[in-house]
Parts: structure tokens; C-alpha cells; sequence
């Protein structure tokens, strides 16, 4: 029997055998320089959230592969105010139909009962990871990313008191872990891929973390979200 083909606007995650790890980096941005570590305190990125600067996010959509109304969502970037500020992580578990196993911020879709896109991520990393609304301060948002399956997400971004306790919602979430804000914000870390399937080239930034003996690849939505905030506080 012959086996339909695969339509050229099928998520990554989705193509068979499909590994990001082992598609090419075509470049690295070594060039850019890192943000100032002096940004990274609690009072500078309030202030930058308070009077930003002129700047441009770089990201802000992934070519779509499902025709349907845009969906709104919100994730939660949780630096955690350690000695080194931290941003905390999840790994989604391996069965949830979208973004499967991948490295992501803690949050999700819009529910009819929030208020805003802040109410929604809060709601979603309480949900997700048990992150207590009393040990996060909310500082501002970054604009909007739209992913390829339609999510309007806002990347709400917030401080976090380091002796926050976690609990993890075994359904949703395999795993959380924290990088350094110091290593997304350095462009020496940031990767360019491209690949090509039936006919359309995709192209995508990863920033792999070794954790330990593990590597943590942060890619697709995830890393472009992290792009922003990086223009954000260079600019």
C-alpha cells in the first residue's frame, strides 16, 4: 500500500525521524555581544520594563501549518533572583499532542475566566509546576510570538523569590531545570538552523545547555521568545 506523503507544512516535531539536534547549524552569532550583567538585577530590568528602550523584537511568527483562528496563550519567563539569576524551564512530557517533549516556559491557552495574559501565565505555571503566586513579581511582557499551530502568546516575564518550592504536574511537565540568564543572553550560544522538506525551507534558533552530564536544547518557540528578550535588554 502506498504511504501518502508528508504535506510540506506539517509541524518539525511531527516529520518522521524528525531530530532538531541533528539538523546543521548554518551559523552562530559570536558577533553580537552579550547583554551587560548589570542588567540582570531585579532593579535595572524593572526600570527597563518601566521606560523601555527603542527596539525591535527579531522573531515574532513561525509559518503556520494549521488553518484555524489564532488561539491566545500565555507563557511565564521566570528568572529566579539566585546570586546568578536563573531562568526556569520545563520539559514537557513525551504524550501531550503539541510541542511533545520539548523545552518550554511554563504556560498555555487562554482560559474564558482570566483576566489577562498575566492572570493566564501565573494560572498555568501554578498549574504546571506549583509555582506560588506570592513568590513571583510580575515586571512586564514582551510582545507576542505566534506559533505554527496558532497560539498567540504573550511571554509575560517575572522575577522569582529563590526559595520558591516547585511541584510538578507529572501529566504535563517530565522535568524542570534552570539556565543561567547570563548563557541565553549571550549570542555565542544562539544557533541558526535551516532544513529543507518537500520543497519549503524552515529555519529555527536552538541555545543547547549542558546541564550536568545532560543537554538541554532549547529551540523552536522557546529560543525565539529568548531572542527577543535578548534584543530587548541589549538595545
Amino acid at each position: 500500500m502506498p504511504i501518502d506523503p508528508v504535506p510540506a507544512d506539517t509541524p518539525l516535531s511531527k516529520l518522521p525521524n524528525f531530530d532538531p539536534r541533528s539538523v546543521p547549524v548554518i551559523a552562530i552569532d559570536s558577533h553580537l555581544p552579550p547583554v551587560d550583567a548589570a542588567r540582570f538585577g531585579a532593579r535595572p530590568m524593572r526600570q527597563r520594563f518601566a521606560t523601555p528602550p527603542r527596539w525591535q523584537p527579531e522573531v515574532l511568527a513561525e509559518r503556520a501549518f494549521l488553518q484555524r483562528p489564532l488561539s491566545p496563550a500565555s507563557v511565564l519567563v521566570p528568572i529566579v533572583m539566585r546570586q546568578q539569576p536563573m531562568v526556569l524551564l520545563t520539559e514537557r512530557t513525551t504524550h501531550l499532542s503539541t510541542h511533545s517533549g520539548q523545552v518550554a516556559f511554563p504556560g498555555g491557552r487562554q482560559d474564558p475566566g482570566d483576566e489577562d495574559a498575566t492572570h493566564t501565565a501565573l494560572r498555568e505555571a501554578h498549574e504546571e509546576i506549583g509555582l506560588a503566586r506570592d513568590h513571583v513579581e510580575v515586571i512586564g511582557q514582551l510582545p507576542t510570538y505566534t506559533t505554527g499551530s496558532q497560539f498567540l502568546i504573550t511571554p509575560v516575564i517575572a522575577l522569582v523569590a529563590p526559595e520558591h518550592q516547585l511541584v510538578l504536574n507529572p501529566y504535563e511537565v517530565a522535568d524542570a531545570f534552570e539556565v543561567p540568564l547570563a548563557f541565553l543572553m549571550n549570542p555565542a550560544h544562539h544557533r541558526h538552523h535551516a532544513f529543507e522538506w518537500a520543497g519549503t525551507r524552515r529555519e529555527w534558533l536552538s541555545m543547547p545547555y549542558m546541564d550536568g552530564a545532560s543537554e538541554r536544547f532549547i529551540w523552536g518557540a522557546t529560543a525565539a521568545m529568548l531572542r527577543n528578550f535578548y534584543r530587548f535588554l541589549s538595545a
